[in-house]
């Protein structure tokens, strides 16, 4: 538990103290945000304000994870550098799409072919390396089977069925991470609830373990400790970022902290087992991914739109709603939606508890 407030702390610090830096060298050097012409046009006061802001949450991750270790004198498990690493190559992924858009000075970065090449490579591995390095007991990162709140045993994708779904998790929540980072501090704040709850997933699971037997309510997760004080790691490094990116922002994320973070709750969801769970504790990223979905999809088919302008929260900009409105109330049914999730792992591990 120590090493969890310690991941958190360290990596809250670090973000609150970087970021200013950053602010000032991005700024020196022009690296400021470009902004859609058919956005909300109240956003086009922001053009200018320096982006890339996720290599301070990326540095702050990294060294709350590591000086925690240092500090407690615990082990670096695989499970952890697992999640780690993939946040850290989707970041460069979208570090790269940042900085191409800065250099044309327009909002095209890579082109999506690009992007979607990079993000298969780096969810492959992942996946791969999840599935075929057990520990002396037998147990992998990550199962072949589905899972919700734990693994549903009936439901196999075999090895390769799970690349594809690895895939398609990390690429959807990276992606509906992205689309959610439109607003002053909405993806940060939405972020660092769903880490949150991980960070109490994870912890619970390491408390309720079973390695060795398959008895009844324990979790055959592997490494899930190490996990939880990764997750707070991210969580601290959300938060501190939160302090200069809410309204009105003087940094923004950039494509370099919205997919690495997507593919952060991504990579935890899998190694904890528990995918599923993440579309409901991850909701406000579903509906806004769903929002671009559908808006895309019923134009094309009628010309018609369903909302003013996706995602859906510039649906309610365009309705009136003031910035800090849509943003609070948005953190408000992520904090629900987190509660829900929470609700729900916690009322399974009830169901196989002596007490219930």
């Amino acid at each position: 538990m120590r090493g969890v407030f310690i991941a958190a702390g360290v990596a809250l610090a670090v973000s609150i103290l970087v970021t200013p830096y950053l602010i000032r060298f991005f700024a020196r050097q022009g690296f400021g945000q470009e902004i859609r012409e058919d956005g909300p046009s109240s956003h086009l006061k922001k053009r200018g304000t320096p982006t890339m802001g996720g290599v301070a949450i990326l540095l702050a991750i990294w060294l709350g994870y590591l000086l925690s270790h240092l500090i407690t004198g615990e082990t670096i498990t695989l499970s952890a550098m697992l999640v780690l690493g993939l946040t850290t190559a989707l970041g460069i992924v979208g570090f790269l799409d940042d900085f191409i858009k800065l250099r044309r000075a327009r909002n095209l970065g890579l082109n999506g072919i690009s992007k979607i090449i990079g993000q298969v490579l780096i969810a492959t591995i992942f996946a791969s390396v999840a599935l075929n390095f057990a520990n002396a007991y037998g147990l992998s990162p990550a199962s072949v089977n589905l899972s919700f709140v734990r693994d549903i045993s009936v439901l196999s994708f075999g090895a390769i069925g799970f690349i594809l779904w690895a895939n398609l998790i990390i690429a959807a929540f990276s992606n509906a991470v992205n689309l959610t980072d439109g607003l002053d501090g909405l993806a940060a704040g939405t972020t660092a609830l769903v880490l949150a709850s991980y960070t109490i997933i994870a912890f619970w699971q390491g408390r309720n373990a079973c390695v060795l037997t398959n008895a009844a309510g324990c979790y055959q997760v592997r490494d899930p400790i190490d996990l939880a004080l990764l997750a707070a790691a991210g969580m601290g490094g959300c938060i501190g970022f939160l302090w200069w990116n809410a309204a009105p922002a003087r940094i923004f994320m950039g494509d370099t902290g919205s997919l690495a973070l997507g593919g952060m709750v991504a990579g935890l969801s899998i190694v904890t087992r528990t995918e599923l769970l993440l579309v409901v504790t991850g909701g406000v990223f579903v509906v806004e991914a769903l929002s671009v979905a559908l808006q895309i999809l019923v134009f094309r088919t009628t010309r018609r739109r369903v909302f003013r302008m996706a995602p859906f929260h510039h649906h309610f900009e365009l309705a009136g709603w003031a910035e800090t409105t849509v943003i609070i109330r948005f953190w408000l049914l992520a904090a629900m939606c987190a509660a829900l999730g929470l609700g729900l792992f916690y009322s399974d591990w009830l169901s196989f508890s002596p007490i219930s």
